[in-house]
């Protein structure tokens, strides 16, 4: 079960430190990072992979006799998860300085070059021989596909998965044994991938409703997987308005049970993810699944007045009911409210929750991410429902998303039909997409920070 909270980064440091205190490596490891920082801001992208490949892969011909030498200390310690660190948060170092001069280029050819690092020449030396091995440990370890995460975005031909690497991101941003270096780099990834979505789909949105749409090619492609049915799709998203828009629907249901006990909370909790959706079997599975599963939830505190840790925790656990409950694998539920019709119903459930409780947005991230993982192991034919569910995810909660708001305006000549929404087809309605800071937007697309 994941954590409820996230410490902040001063105190994740801080432990950091408290656990490698004493190593005695310290010292020779910012010798490392010292010199690599150096180079990475006054040198050629080639200079720096070569110093790269010189220092961690032959331990030779390193041009900083000082790094090499405290390389030899880490070296003759035999502590490979020491090595391991070293190792990592240098490769967070040079990512970090490259991404922000967006030498994309640079990034992939690191990946690539310690995914190729081999060192096939007998040697009588022990240590060498130690080192090939921890370079083949590394390049086998998570370690090494949470760095391959980063240089997907740039790379056409990527597996499936990596389409989805904001998710993949959350789990090393939070992770407090990850370097600093690391953790910054994968939230401001993250981030910067959710601007360039929700960027996308709006003028994607915008582009495509326009006369000449149908006759040329758009210059602002559609960002999604769903092809001709995004429109429609968004349309549907965005008819849910009024009185019964899921923000009221999650601000009527958090006055009501704002002074109630922790149990009627969770008997109301129930019935509002439920209210509204059609689909009989879907409801039925979730109330024998959800249902027998909040009557036992922490009953302890049943004759509490709910408080905001017992929702952000009751949220966190129906979230994980709902997706995976131990970070490595789907729950069954998952699996089958999805075989019960259109992910779009589960999708809605979630993002009920989090209306509910914004908090819980980075633990079902989280979950997600753990789903992406288990299934990228199968060819992507086979994972189409998955991804469909992926793809109305991201645009449910892109539609959602505090700086963008869409709103669905009928077209004068169909105005005054009395139909309102009800038989309404593409050709009566237009989307309209209004992004908060805009201009802020617009100018970071032109120069690029959201490529």
């Amino acid at each position: 079960m994941i954590g409820d909270g996230l410490l902040t980064v001063h105190q994740a440091d801080t432990l950091i430190q408290l656990n490698r205190q004493g190593s005695g490596l310290d010292k020779f490891q910012g010798i490392i990072y010292k010199f690599l920082l150096a180079i990475v801001k006054e040198s050629p992208s080639e200079a720096v992979l070569c110093e790269f490949r010189n220092l961690f892969i032959y331990q030779v011909g390193c041009a900083n006799t000082e790094a090499l030498n405290a390389l030899y200390k880490i070296i003759f310690e035999k502590n490979e998860e020491e090595f391991r660190n070293t190792l990592k948060r240098s490769c967070y170092i040079l990512i970090n300085n490259w991404d922000a001069s967006r030498n994309h280029k640079a990034i992939q050819e690191l990946i690539q070059l310690l995914g190729e690092a081999k060192i096939n020449e007998d040697t009588i030396s022990p240590s060498l021989d130690r080192v090939k091995t921890w370079l083949d440990n590394f390049v086998n370890s998570k370690d090494y596909e949470d760095l391959k995460v980063f240089a997907s975005r740039y790379d056409s031909q990527s597996e499936w998965a990596h389409r989805y690497s904001t998710f993949l991101l959350v789990p090393q941003y939070i992770d407090l044994n990850n370097p600093i270096e690391q953790r910054e780099a994968a939230r401001a990834r993250a981030k910067r991938l959710k601007d360039k979505f929700k960027f996308d789909l709006a003028m994607y949105t915008a582009h495509s409703q326009s006369p000449v749409a149908k006759d040329t090619k758009l210059d602002k492609p559609n960002p999604t997987g769903l092809g001709d049915d995004l429109l429609r799709l968004i349309k549907a998203i965005v008819a849910k308005r009024g009185p019964f828009s899921y923000a009221n629907l999650a601000s009527i249901f958090i006055k009501q049970t704002e002074f109630v006990t922790y149990k009627f909370f969770k008997q109301s909790l129930s019935k509002y993810l439920l209210f509204s959706v059609a689909n009989k079997k879907f409801v039925n599975v979730f109330q024998q699944n959800i249902s027998e599963k909040l009557e036992v939830l922490y009953k302890d505190h049943e004759e509490e007045i709910i408080n905001d840790a017992l929702k952000l925790r009751s949220c966190n656990r129906v979230i994980e009911y709902l997706t995976t409950e131990n970070s490595r694998e789907p729950t069954a539920l998952f699996a089958l409210l999805l075989s019960q019709g259109n992910p779009l119903t589960l999708v809605v459930i979630l993002l009920k929750l989090i209306l509910v409780s914004p908090n819980s947005r980075t633990h079902l991230e989280v979950c997600i991410g753990a789903l992406i993982q288990y299934y990228q192991k199968y060819p992507e034919a086979e994972c189409r429902w998955l991804i469909t569910f992926l793809e109305i995810f991201n645009i449910t909660f892109a539609i959602y998303a505090e700086n963008v708001e869409y709103n669905l305006i009928q077209m004068p000549q169909y105005q005054g039909s009395g139909e309102q929404l009800k038989g309404w087809t593409l050709d009566e309605y237009r989307i309209f997409s209004q992004l908060k800071q805009e201009r802020n937007l617009e100018t970071a697309y032109e120069n690029g920070l959201l490529e």
